[in-house]
């Protein structure tokens, strides 16, 4: 049970973040992130938040910048979500979809073609 609140917390908070970098956020540090996903632990004291940036050269100045901007986000976060702790944040660069697209790169460049991804 306390898996699905986090899982649900976590969700909630990545859609207040992404708002918030997109509006209140006035750091050129964090310009264009994406937030992949929001892990937070059961007893949401922590929160690893997941992020991508379209130029991997501006990952570290993107991740300076998020870092800067945590104590702010953390409260507004809070405030929005109505939790009464707010979690820790913690901003982990999400390299998975460019490792994805540089395998299938690969796989392409050795003539094996990938099946299509199906939907179950």
């Amino acid at each position: 049970m306390k898996q699905e609140r986090a899982e649900r917390v976590g969700e909630a908070m990545r859609t207040e973040l992404a708002q918030l970098l997109e509006t209140a956020v006035k750091d050129p540090r964090v310009g264009f992130v994406s937030l992949t996903r929001v892990d937070v632990s059961r007893d949401l004291a922590q929160a690893k938040v997941y992020f991508s940036v379209l130029d991997p050269s501006h990952e570290e100045e993107s991740l300076v910048g998020l870092k800067s901007a945590a104590r702010f986000l953390r409260g507004e976060v809070a405030r929005r979500v109505q939790l009464r702790v707010a979690p820790q944040l913690v901003f982990v660069v999400d390299r998975g979809i460019r490792q994805s697209l540089h395998v299938q790169s690969l796989l392409k460049e050795a003539g094996v073609v990938p099946p299509p991804a199906r939907d179950e």
